[in-house]
């Protein structure tokens, strides 16, 4: 069945990630680890579909609270598929999101794209290695480095990053055929298995240095209360 197709090779890609890209998630966890020390902020840009590994982070239950997803309705699928698939490609727009944005030279920043080849995230990335941030990325190795820069500077995202996380996934997202039909989306699964790997492992660096876990509790569950987080960090987060 295709059910069990799917879901085994799901499974590998996940082993496949833990094995290769282990060292890269504890070197992520240790940014992130040195960033809730700092009081400092971690935030997350994608365009397109890849901005649902920015919401898997953002304001959920035993996620960071220091975290901001630049969540901006111009790059995002729920403002139209075909206008954003146009628009992830204009160069100059990175510039004018970052300006919507408390973005402190101490911050880090992820920014994910599974393909890593359109001018907006790769701009995105210039200005934040220009700012002074360290920069995560998180993208296709396999799809990057078999295709063309859609920026005039000709380079692709991994590129610019201190630390490039390979999602594992084939060129073209997907990891099974049907008849020279390529279906089975891997990149939402990969990204949402990195980010969430790299929050545990900075959780456990956070009780090993006795300090507080900046940590939202779900809404659903009686017993908790996130105003005190809201409060600490409202001002700099733009969609908290």
């Amino acid at each position: 069945m295709a059910i069990n197709k799917y879901v085994d090779n799901v499974i590998e890609l996940i082993r496949d990630i833990e094995k290769t890209q282990k060292c890269k998630l504890e070197k992520a966890a240790e940014l992130f680890f040195e960033t809730v020390k700092k009081n400092q902020i971690i935030h997350v840009f994608g365009t397109g579909h890849s901005h649902m590994i920015a919401t898997e982070m953002f304001v959920k239950a035993g996620s960071l609270a220091n975290i901001n997803a630049m969540l901006e309705s111009t790059i995002i699928t729920n403002s139209g598929a075909r206008k954003v698939s146009m628009i992830e490609k204009l160069q100059g727009l990175a510039e004018i999101i970052w300006n919507q944005y408390e973005i402190d030279k101490n911050d880090i920043m992820i920014i994910i794209s599974n393909s890593g080849r359109n001018s907006v995230p790769i701009e995105m990335a210039i200005k934040a290695k220009a700012e002074g941030l360290k920069l995560i990325v998180i993208t296709s190795l396999n799809h990057s480095q078999n295709c063309e820069s859609r920026h005039k500077s000709g380079k692709k995202l991994y590129e610019f990053g201190d630390i490039v996380i390979d999602n594992r996934v084939p060129a073209g997202d997907c990891l099974m055929d049907f008849n020279g039909i390529k279906s089975g989306s891997g990149s939402t699964i990969a990204g949402s298995l990195i980010v969430n790997s790299i929050l545990v492992e900075t959780l456990e660096k956070l009780i090993e240095a006795n300090m507080e876990l900046p940590i939202f509790g779900s809404q659903n569950v009686d017993g908790f209360n996130n105003e005190d987080l809201y409060n600490k960090y409202q001002d700099r987060i733009k969609h908290m």
